[in-house]
């Protein structure tokens, strides 16, 4: 069988939604449910210093509303981020995921800019497209 050379570039989500530190879970909430996402990238500035998955999110839904109000992205957010380049091959940032047991990657330029989100659902993509012969530009 021949292997196929595809970056992670190809199937990552671009300009994804993200939000600051500072953001209060209604508004994680909101975002995720409005833009029918389940990861978002958390920044300070231009640079990513968290994720946080819809999860993260349901995991504080059941606190009173003064509790809730006091919870903000940078509490409950994942700040063990597995970043990857976006030239990095799919199939290795699909092992690398499945191994650390993560639900997303962040991709960055070659000179470490972010550049978007790669996650289970963008694998899962990607995988339907190569296995429709689809994928297959970089062969």
């Amino acid at each position: 069988m021949q292997r196929l050379h595809l970056s992670v570039e190809e199937f990552t989500t671009p300009d994804p939604i993200t939000v600051a530190e500072n953001t209060g879970i209604e508004e994680l909430q909101r975002l995720m449910d409005q833009h029918g996402i389940r990861h978002l990238p958390v920044l300070r500035g231009e640079r990513v210093v968290g994720v946080i998955s819809d999860r993260d999110v349901r995991a504080v839904a059941g606190l009173s509303v003064a509790e809730k109000l006091q919870v903000c992205a940078s509490d409950i957010m994942a700040d063990d981020l597995l970043t990857v380049p976006a030239s990095a091959s799919l199939d290795e940032v699909a092992y690398a995921m499945a191994e650390r047991k993560v639900g997303s990657a962040i991709v960055t330029e070659a000179d470490g800019r972010f550049l978007g989100i790669f996650t289970a659902s963008d694998a899962l993509n990607a995988l339907v497209e190569i296995a429709r012969g689809e994928g297959t530009a970089g062969t």
